[in-house]
């Protein structure tokens, strides 16, 4: 596995990233995300307000024992990580979608996220030859390094020169 900080993000820059560098098999992990109480609370009530997200005390009794996140605060913690040290900030063209959204394990207040994405697929498209689709396994990993989130996540960026 390829430990990669901000500035060693796969070979090339983020703003200098096409299509080309994302190579298949490749496994990089790099940035972090913390969730508090706080931050925890104000997402539910205005995304996903179970009793389980936005109240400590209920939560104590609850099914997981006390507050937990959001799965989709998860997600979108991914996709924060995901944009900022992966996702070409050039060559992106968006993307179709995500497969096999999961969430794994309860996110807890304090937990400290890290995030590790593996290039599955890299295919260069036949018919817009100026573009590729890459599939990516993005997990979040707890302090442990157990999973906690994973999704394949579809993209599509530019070529860096077209139908080479």
């Amino acid at each position: 596995m390829v430990q990669a900080t901000d500035e060693q993000l796969l070979t090339t820059p983020i703003d200098q990233r096409y299509f080309e560098d994302y190579v298949p098999g490749s496994t990089y992990v790099f940035g972090t995300a913390t969730v508090d109480e706080k931050q925890i609370v104000e997402f539910a009530k205005e995304y996903d307000p179970q009793f389980f997200h936005v109240d400590p005390v209920a939560a104590a009794d609850g099914p997981f024992g006390g507050l937990i996140a959001s799965g989709w605060q998860t997600a979108a913690l991914m996709m924060r990580l995901f944009a900022r040290h992966y996702l070409s900030s050039v060559a992106s063209l968006g993307g179709p979608g995500a497969d096999d959204l999961r969430w794994l394990r309860p996110v807890r207040p304090g937990d400290v996220l890290t995030l590790r994405v593996t290039v599955l697929e890299a295919k260069a498209s036949n018919s817009k030859p100026d573009r590729g689709l890459v599939r990516s396994l993005a997990e979040l990993l707890d302090p442990v390094g157990e999973p906690v989130f994973k999704a394949t996540v579809l993209n599509l960026l530019r070529r860096r020169t077209a139908g080479h």
